[in-house]
């Protein structure tokens, strides 16, 4: 299993593992593959630096990546504080009925909370860029589309490439003509922010439609679906939502257990695209949180970063209430294949074992 994507970033395997977890993205990297750490949960851009810190301790010299959230449509810059007074009333009411009505306990008074996703403001979007290029990352990617072409053309000056994910071919093709190097055509299936094609339609479209590479996303958790990302054209494969049923998730995550009680219990049709997350559509774990938003007169949800910011305070003491029927979670189609928490190497491994196992069942057929 190699192509030229393995060239272009050094690593044994043409899989890359997207994850919040440093100690997820570390051991992908491990493994062969490359870990891309995803840092929009970090507010705070000395916290990310001490997070790179550990990840250039503990990769064992492998590559790795960073995701930065960098939406093309710039929200109001501002503090917590200032955004709070965009958010109408009846939004704030309806969350705090429904958390009652869900029986959800308030957080204890010590508890230190993480704020709403301020990520998704370009100025904190940019310090982490500017963190991020002070280590020896391989790969910067956006998970909404294509960063501004400044930052492209910051990362080229630091020899490092730029992915950008894209829901249809016109996006990917703005993409490239951007300056963006690898392109991840993400299907309809995938976890968090998500488009409205399916895999198996969109990625051979969008390997048409762009010269550069290519990478497969959504709905991939198997040997046999990396070979056939690679059988329609794609360099490599972008996972995700797999990675969330590891052991090494909870090292980074120790609270997440009900979490990932929820994710083996769930099949694949336990998800749900809604805007509710963070005000763009993202796939989410089907849960009675995401059930009473779709009731019939819940708010609609508010732009980004509204939405989350809206949310972030029931975010966390939905995460402290410790009940599978309560997470909110963005996480794929995919879930079904997970069916106990396992380490990350074993998952690796099997991935390898699928594909080598799907090209000897072609070479039987032929």
């Amino acid at each position: 299993m190699r192509t030229e994507l393995c060239d272009k970033l050094g690593i044994e395997y043409p899989i890359i593992g997207f994850t919040p977890s440093e100690h997820v993205a570390a051991a992908i990297s491990k493994a062969g593959g490359l870990g891309v750490l995803g840092c929009v949960r970090f507010n705070d851009a000395g916290e990310l630096d001490t997070v790179l810190d550990w990840m250039d301790a503990n990769t064992g010299g492998k590559p790795y990546g960073v995701d930065i959230v960098m939406p093309a449509k710039i929200p109001a810059e501002g503090t917590q504080v200032d955004l709070d007074k965009l958010i109408p009333e009846e939004h704030k009411a309806f969350v705090e009925r429904t958390l009652r009505e869900l029986g959800v306990p308030e957080l204890p008074e010590d508890t230190v909370e993480r704020a709403g996703v301020l990520g998704w403001l370009h100025s904190v979007a940019r310090s982490h860029v500017e963190v991020a290029l002070k280590h020896p990352i391989k790969l910067i990617a956006n998970a909404l589309g294509s960063p501004p072409v400044d930052v492209i053309e910051q990362a080229h000056s630091h020899g490092v490439p730029v992915a950008a994910l894209a829901g249809k071919a016109e996006h990917a093709r703005r993409h490239v003509d951007n300056g963006v190097d690898f392109v991840v055509a993400q299907g309809y299936e995938a976890g968090g922010h998500t488009g409205e094609i399916g895999s198996m339609v969109l990625l051979p479209e969008i390997v048409d439609a762009v010269g550069a590479p290519v990478l497969a996303a959504g709905g991939i958790g198997s040997g046999r679906q990396v070979a056939a990302a690679l059988a329609l054209g794609a360099a490599g494969a972008w996972t995700g939502s797999i990675w969330l049923g590891t052991e090494e998730y909870l090292r980074t995550m120790p609270s997440s257990e009900a979490m990932q009680r929820a994710l083996v219990a769930a099949t694949s049709a336990d998800t749900v695209r809604t805007r509710i997350y963070t005000g763009k559509p993202a796939r989410l774990l089907k849960t009675r949180w995401t059930e009473a938003w779709a009731q019939p007169g819940a708010p609609e949800p508010l732009p980004m970063p509204l939405q989350n910011l809206l949310v972030s305070h029931a975010h966390n003491r939905l995460h402290e209430a410790n009940d599978p029927g309560l997470v909110s979670m963005p996480a794929g189609q995919i879930i079904g294949r997970i069916d106990r928490i396992r380490p990350v190497a074993e998952i690796f491994a099997e991935l390898l074992a699928g594909y080598d196992e799907a090209l000897e069942r072609l070479e039987k057929s032929r």
